[in-house]
């Protein structure tokens, strides 16, 4: 069962399970409110899941400075509810996560088990709902953590980059924070390697290799465009304030991957060149 279908990463992962003939079940938001307990629990007893992917979220990290309340009802109470119908039904649980679990301080890539300090109300709410399911479902519980993510759905940096360079001379972007730009569709392969894997549960960090700027990954889609990537101007977090403060660093470490016998993600730039076709589509 895929919770977040019409999500970018939901949308790549139901087309991935159908195309491999696994029998996948999408309920969309008038099948499912994940912050009805007992609505999740008769779904969840009903569909009888052996694995249930967690791709629903509350995403407007500055929306949820002033609605932290209703975020923290989708990030932690909807997780939550889906541990306690898993731990019945007996289904393991895989929650999708974020690197704004962490402060950002870090100069180094952070390892599944670094200390958590959220900056703002979207990562607490993620944090709160990483600690409903490691506590309810230790045996059975899964955090893949991602950032930066791209797909073929909805909007997202790549589509906007790809836009604004057809539409201005130069376009300004912020060359102070610094993550890891990640395939929806590469995030979806992991995530079926993970769920058809006797991997140990916990935390898994699930972005691409390397690391960037969002600077550094707008030169990279105009240069997939064919156009000039100079015309991408580097400039400070600063030049746009926002609500939310942001981590300056959120780059993740890969290393429970290897360690539960799995292929570790790849480089970025090649993931991305890998995905631009569609992308494109």
């Amino acid at each position: 069962m895929v919770t977040g279908s019409t999500g970018q990463l939901g949308a790549e992962l139901v087309a991935l399970l159908e195309a491999e003939g696994e029998r996948v079940v999408p309920p969309g938001r008038r099948v499912l409110d994940l912050s009805d307990e007992g609505s999740v629990r008769d779904l969840v007893a009903r569909v009888k899941p052996s694995v249930v992917v967690n791709c629903a979220a509350w995403t407007a990290v500055d929306d949820a400075e002033a609605q932290e309340e209703r975020a923290h009802q989708v990030n932690a109470a909807g997780p939550r509810a889906l541990a306690l119908a898993c731990r019945e039904a007996g289904a393991r649980l895989i929650h999708l996560s974020t690197d704004y679990v962490f402060s950002g301080t870090a100069t180094t890539p952070y390892p599944e088990d670094a200390p958590t300090a959220p900056l703002n109300a979207y990562g607490r709410t993620k944090l709160s709902g990483e600690r409903a399911v490691l506590d309810l479902l230790p045996d059975s519980g899964y955090i893949v953590r991602t950032a930066w993510l791209y797909g073929r759905s909805g909007a997202n940096f790549v589509k906007t980059m790809a836009r604004l360079a057809a539409e201005r001379e130069t376009v300004q972007v912020v060359d102070d924070q610094h993550g890891q730009p990640t395939s929806a569709a590469d995030l979806a392969r992991h995530l079926l390697l993970l769920a058809r894997s006797q991997a140990p549960p916990g935390i898994y960090h699930g972005t691409n290799a390397g690391q960037a700027t969002w600077h550094g990954l707008a030169r990279e889609v105009f240069t997939l465009l064919g156009a000039d990537p100079d015309r991408v101007i580097p400039v400070a977090t600063s030049a746009f304030p926002r609500p939310a403060p942001r981590p300056a660093y959120g780059v993740l470490g890969h290393a429970r991957w290897a360690a539960a016998g799995l292929p570790a993600p790849r480089d970025w730039r090649t993931a991305l060149r890998a995905a631009w076709p569609a992308l494109q589509s």
